[in-house]
């Protein structure tokens, strides 16, 4: 049996984060920051933790200036060539996400999967994945076990991705971190 306290539970999660994105292929999430900062707009679709994850790399990027969507808001503009569709799925067999990027595809804007299913349907629509190899609903053989909770890994390390990039993008940008403010909500 494992240790339910705190500061075990901490340590193991802290873990399996490391291991989670120590995985990630570096030049995968060059090929993103790319395809994002040459994109016009930049949608994501995603499904329950995941879509929470991908709302939240949305409004984080959304503050360095980057014109930034989540598929089904009552505000979201049409979808074109010159944009990009981040598909949040670990499964890659989601069938609002599939869906949806399947429909973007067929439109001409970019699609690219961040999930841990290499082989999923979308391998054949999408410009590229950034593969997050960790347990799914799938069980695939070489992917990360964990022992947290369903999904729970791949939401976490969704999250943490999202800004790993978006301090990347300051980096890259030479963006001031004090002028990122104006891009904040100020209606608070």
């Amino acid at each position: 049996m494992q240790d339910p306290r705190y500061a075990a539970v901490r340590a193991l999660v802290l873990k399996e984060l490391d291991t989670s994105l120590g995985c990630i292929n570096e030049n995968e999430v060059e090929q993103l920051i790319d395809i994002v900062l040459r994109s016009r707009k930049v949608f994501f679709v995603g499904v329950g933790r995941v879509l929470l994850s991908l709302q939240a790399i949305a409004k984080r990027w959304a503050h360095l200036g980057i014109d930034t969507h989540i598929v089904g808001e009552i505000t979201e503009p049409a979808i074109t060539a010159d944009d990009v569709l981040i598909v949040g799925s670990g499964s890659g067999t989601t069938l609002f996400p599939a869906g949806i990027a399947k429909k973007a595809h067929i439109i001409g804007a970019k699609v690219v999967h961040i999930g841990s299913n290499p082989d999923s349907e979308l391998k054949d629509i999408v410009e590229f994945m950034v593969r997050i190899p960790v347990r799914t609903k799938n069980y695939l053989d070489d992917e990360i076990d964990s022992d947290q909770p369903m999904t729970s890994l791949f939401e976490q390390t969704l999250l943490l991705l999202g800004d790993i990039v978006a301090k990347m993008i300051i980096d890259r940008r030479h963006l001031d971190m004090k002028n990122l403010w104006q891009h904040h909500a100020n209606l608070e």
